[in-house]
């Protein structure tokens, strides 16, 4: 920075004509001096006098250079540049060198009165071509937080996460990127959670992935942003071959990816608003990869509640590995119990548990007596971009509170898993589930259709809420 300065500055010609001269005129009074003093009875005096003039001489030459040669610069250029101006600035080298590597970034510090920004646009893959959109967003005093670069096989695709003046508009932003290069940009509203940088994110999906096989679609939905996951199985709840399949290494189709299910079937993925890049195809990959390789595993916790008449019941997650018991429940359950909550014949409910229980559709939370009689069952189904809560328990242990237990830490997962709402579907003369529904004291949406009774709690403060679909769910 200081060499740049200093190459801007002007040269000062009079100042060294100034210095020149004072030269000059130094070493003719020493030539007079010295020959006086040689040739004079008086010289000794002559030389005291020579010694005060030159220490005045060198009084006046650094007064003059302190006062010429250090005065602040007067052009612009030497100014100090507006605030967030300097943090993108130094960005744009930042990014050069990270337009390689697929990652960069440079934190901005905070500041009052910004927003955060989720941006992405593609370029031309030529030398310049990242700086440029970096310039236009240093004219609109723009902080670059991170980067990250997917190649394409023709052109770049460039994220950033920005931090943006409180008055810049998308629509401003985005005509300055179409100027500086930028198309298909796509910009949308961000928030902290969106300050991680993308390895540690990445790292914390896998471990959670790990950890919980039913963690795989949400881990897919937070690494790839907005998008709607459907797990297809190879095999419908009547036994039929559903055709659902797809090759080892996936297929990519501008908005879609279709990956091969390890448990068999497909995971589909889908984006309408912007079309997936091979970057993050691969990462898909590889978190489905890890899945397959780790194989069936759910957390092995258990809760001991204690119910109002003193009985002792165990709350634990299940998999496919409770089906025998949960079809001895079903044998237990009243034809009117099983059609409350299946909504269909009640021959075909051993049919559904299979699904119920797959850690792939969702989370399911068992109740089992201190003998290990499973009597209650609460699932967590994942339906695209919405999530379902329903509940089963046996008659003879009905309006106890096992129905509202399980409801609230269905929910208490919804909330954990970033779900914005949770709906379940039942009939109007369900009395037990619409109360177990109120009793969250959550804001409720009520629908109804030819006797089919759709709640839905919202579970974040946005009024925005999705509108939901009675009939589709209840075909569903």
């Amino acid at each position: 920075m200081t060499s740049a300065k200093s190459a801007r500055r002007p040269h000062h010609w009079r100042r060294d004509l100034i210095e020149l001269a004072a030269l000059f005129t130094a070493v003719a009074v020493a030539d007079a001096i010295a020959n006086l003093v040689g040739h004079q009875p008086d010289g000794p005096y002559l030389l005291m006098a020579s010694a005060v003039a030159l220490v005045a001489t060198a009084a006046f030459h650094t007064w003059w250079a302190r006062r010429h040669s250090h005065a602040p610069p007067s052009d612009e250029a030497d100014a100090a540049p507006p605030v967030g101006a300097g943090a993108t600035a130094g960005t744009a080298t930042a990014a050069g060198g990270a337009e390689g590597t697929g990652e960069g970034g440079v934190a901005g510090a905070g500041e009052a009165g910004t927003t955060l920004w989720r941006m992405r646009t593609t370029v031309l893959d030529a030398p310049g071509s990242l700086a440029a959109l970096c310039t236009a967003l240093a004219g609109l005093r723009v902080d670059i937080l991170t980067l990250q670069t997917h190649p394409l096989a023709e052109g770049t695709v460039d994220e950033f996460l920005l931090r943006a003046p409180a008055t810049l508009q998308a629509q401003e932003l985005s005509r300055k990127i179409a100027a500086a290069g930028g198309a298909s940009t796509w910009i949308e509203r961000a928030d902290a959670h969106d300050l991680v940088d993308t390895p540690t994110r990445v790292l914390s999906l896998a471990t959670r992935t790990a950890l919980d096989a039913a963690e795989l679609p949400l881990a897919l939905r937070q690494l790839l942003g907005r998008c709607t996951i459907h797990s297809l199985p190879a095999v419908s709840v009547t036994g039929r071959a559903t055709g659902q399949s797809a090759p080892v290494e996936g297929v990519l189709e501008e908005t879609v990816m279709r990956l091969r299910d390890p448990s068999g079937g497909v995971i589909s993925v889908e984006r309408p608003y912007l079309p997936f890049t091979p970057t993050e195809f691969a990462r898909a990959r590889a978190l489905v990869e890890l899945d397959a390789r780790l194989g069936p595993r759910v957390p092995r916790s258990e809760d001991v509640l204690t119910l109002p008449e003193g009985n002792e019941i165990t709350v634990r997650r299940a998999d496919r590995g409770d089906l025998a018991a949960a079809r001895a429940m079903h044998d237990r359950c009243s034809q009117d119990t099983l059609g409350l909550r299946y909504h269909g014949p009640v021959a075909d409910a051993d049919r559904y548990l299979d699904h119920l229980l797959s850690p792939r559709f969702g989370r399911t939370l068992a109740v089992q007596t201190a003998s290990g009689r499973l009597v209650a069952l609460g699932h967590l189904l994942w339906d695209g971009d919405e999530t379902e809560v329903a509940l089963l328990v046996e008659d003879d242990w009905q309006r106890r509170g096992i129905g509202s237990e399980l409801l609230r830490r269905l929910v208490a997962l919804a909330e954990e898993a970033g779900c914005d709402s949770a709906y379940a579907v039942t009939q109007s003369r369900n009395t037990g589930m619409v109360a177990a529904m109120r009793a969250l004291e959550l804001p409720l949406d009520y629908q109804i259709e030819e006797g089919t009774l759709v709640i839905t709690a919202r579970l974040t403060s946005e009024e925005a809420a999705r509108p939901s679909a009675p009939t589709e769910r209840a075909r569903r």
